[in-house]
């Protein structure tokens, strides 16, 4: 779907009441009008819902990026497109050890560079010679796309493409309509020959052509294309789908709301990363044209380097810092894109491999058992009286039942019984966001001595909100909303023992 239509998908949403999601698949903004007052705003803003590609793309939450090319052989960062596609040769490449490494640390995607700002392609590309058909791996009649696209499938892993709109090696760079041409090709290329995308990763990389001109992308010609080829797929960063979350860190905000204003249509927006320690609260709310579902990805590497270098091999990040980004990420409303680069034999180092395989055994322990899974759940307010929102939804372990309070009613405590004393440290909280993204501050707090104990406390849920505390043993737990946009939502409440890190 083109920009031009998806400004037309604005509309507005069916009253405020909880419901299911819109029947457009790119219904997921509302537009503001000059007689709108803060309140009204406020209350719009709730009603932003995710389409159902967002939607299936937050519960990735946790996922590979994987940067190999002919920068792994020139140990480079960045090509300058006069590369031989003579170095290219990965003997020992093997696409199943990398899906194998990706899978036991609990990735559900990868997004492989099919195409880095050198303009080398990973896949037999009819529109250059500068690709692994003119390579001497495996007699220049590989495809790594081909590949890594079938061991993803076969391990049950969702897989995406990176196409650099920046190319190096291509002539036609800077003659603008004659390049965009070309990239559509690629693009039609990577989009139609490897089965189901799941995502197409942009970022903004431009420069100057061999005429000595900045070529000018068009954005809207390359989104109405993958619309078209692959409905399903999400269009991140340099996209409408999925923003950058503003560094290559992987440091979070406080506050990451999935709801943020544009200060004019999105026909004319800029899609592109959102920087600011605040985007989407009320403040930021005022004075916009249109609100939008667009949600956060945090990116960073594994190494410090995006593509592979021996030199970084003892330089893998460690378990515990890696962990402090999956909590802030996946655990504050984003999703956690690590970058894990294959060596020059093709395939994912030994070191890597063994961190990952660790990350994983640490992050299946700690979530194998929610503690508060079936309790005995009590509000100060409910929805309605058929039972349909009521406490206990937010503890049955379904996606799709959720507790919900009657409109007008923005602060509640949720309680839960655990039957026994239990020992947790970590708490997840869920909105029900197919309904949209409302909580603005909780508080946690445990029984405990006969009276209670502040736990924690925070700001927006969203998707998934996971903190950690000290440990605790009650068996009366509460979650209090103490401010929300309009009636909350929680669509789980869910405890646990994490297990400390070795």
């Amino acid at each position: 779907m083109g920009m031009g239509m998806f400004a037309a998908a604005l509309l507005l949403f069916p009253p405020l009441a909880p419901g299911g999601p819109a029947t457009d698949e790119d219904r997921n903004g509302i537009a503001l009008t000059a007689e709108d007052g803060m309140e009204d705003i406020v209350r719009k803003a709730a009603r932003v819902r995710p389409s159902r590609r967002q939607a299936a793309w937050q519960e990735l939450e946790f996922y590979a990026f994987v940067h190999f090319g002919v920068n792994t052989f020139t140990d480079r960062e960045w090509g300058d497109g006069k590369e031989s596609p003579r170095i290219f040769n990965p003997t020992r490449f093997d696409a199943a050890q990398w899906a194998a490494a990706f899978k036991a640390a609990g990735m559900r995607m990868v997004i492989l560079t099919c195409k880095h700002h050198d303009g080398f392609c990973l896949w037999p590309s009819k529109h250059t010679e500068h690709s692994v058909s003119n390579s001497p791996w495996k007699g220049g009649k590989g495809d790594v796309v081909r590949e890594v696209a079938d061991a993803c499938r076969a391990a049950g892993l969702k897989f995406g493409v990176y196409l650099s709109p920046w190319d190096r090696h291509e002539r036609t760079y800077g003659d603008s309509p004659a390049y965009n041409e070309h990239f559509r090709n690629q693009l039609t290329e990577l989009l139609t020959g490897y089965g189901e995308i799941a995502c197409v990763w942009f970022d903004g990389a431009c420069g100057e052509g061999p005429n000595g001109k900045r070529q000018v992308y068009d954005w809207p010609s390359y989104y109405q294309l993958i619309r078209k080829l692959q409905p399903k797929a999400t269009i991140h960063v340099r996209g409408p789908d999925v923003r950058w979350c503003g560094n290559e860190a992987g440091r979070t905000r406080k506050s990451e709301w999935s709801v943020l204003p544009l200060p004019e249509p999105p026909a004319r927006h800029a899609w592109t990363d959102k920087r600011g320690r605040d985007l989407g609260s009320r403040a930021r709310l005022r004075g916009a044209k249109y609100l939008v579902w667009y949600p956060a990805e945090v990116n960073t590497s594994i190494r410090p380097g995006w593509f592979y270098h021996a030199a970084e091999d003892d330089r893998v990040k460690p378990l515990d810092h890696l962990l402090k980004i999956y909590y802030g990420s996946v655990g504050g409303n984003a999703t956690f894109l690590l970058n894990v680069p294959p060596d020059r034999r093709g395939l994912i180092h030994e070191n890597d491999v063994r961190r990952l395989a660790e990350m994983g055994k640490v992050l299946r322990a700690s979530f194998a058992r929610d503690l508060a899974n079936g309790s005995a759940a009590t509000a100060s307010a409910q929805r309605g009286t058929d039972g349909k929102h009521s406490p206990g939804m937010a503890v049955d372990g379904k996606k799709s039942t959720y507790w919900s309070t009657d409109d007008g009613v923005s602060a509640a405590t949720l309680t839960l019984d655990l039957g026994e004393e239990r020992t947790f440290n970590c708490i997840m909280l869920q909105e029900a966001i197919r309904v949209g993204q409302r909580i603005e501050e909780f508080a946690v707090e445990a029984h405990v001595g006969g009276s209670w104990r502040k736990l924690t406390t925070g700001t927006v849920v969203g998707y998934k909100r996971l903190v950690r505390f000290k440990e605790t043993s009650a068996r009366q737990v509460r979650v209090r909303v103490l401010a929300s946009r309009v009636c909350p939502t929680l669509r789980t409440v869910a405890l646990y023992l994490v297990p400390r890190t070795p």
